[in-house]
């Protein structure tokens, strides 16, 4: 009877630390600011895919000329993947459809991009998208946007 209460007991603290270390390591990415609610789907088709599979929500952060997309279900605190904006070009703009409705959050946007010849797509909210695109055309002289 010890023994299971033992057990037991340390299964909780164990997920109350894993909870902790989950819910510090969210703070930590926005502490510097500048962060947003950004699904991810890298590697995608030239036609879009509505079954709703391949989409990882995360949270992106702007740092300079790069964004770094932190997946949100992580513990690493390195971010997934880095976007330079000199590479970022906006393709398409789209609702999400069909099954894709379910995967993404309810007012995203899917924005249709190609980074350094991958084709991936972004999906956020209408506000999180006017901040990209002021992002993405605020680039210094010289560099090429295209922001569809």
């Amino acid at each position: 009877m010890l023994l299971a209460l033992l057990v037991s007991g340390l299964v909780v603290a164990l997920v109350v630390i894993g909870l902790f270390v989950f819910g510090l390591r969210r703070r930590l990415i926005q502490r510097s600011g500048g962060t947003f609610d950004c699904s991810l789907r890298w590697g995608v088709a030239d036609k879009p895919d509505l079954s709703g599979k391949g989409w990882v929500y995360g949270v992106a952060r702007y740092s300079g000329d790069r964004i770094d997309w932190f997946r949100v279900f992580s513990y690493s605190p390195r971010p997934r993947r880095l976007l330079q904006r000199d590479s970022i070009e906006v393709v398409s703009r789209r609702a999400p459809e069909g099954e894709e409705e379910l995967a993404l959050l309810s007012d995203a946007v899917v924005l249709g991009c190609t980074h350094q010849g991958t084709r991936l797509e972004l999906a956020m909210s209408e506000d999180a998208l006017t901040g990209f695109l002021a992002w993405l055309e605020a680039a210094p002289p010289g560099q090429r946007v295209n922001v569809a």
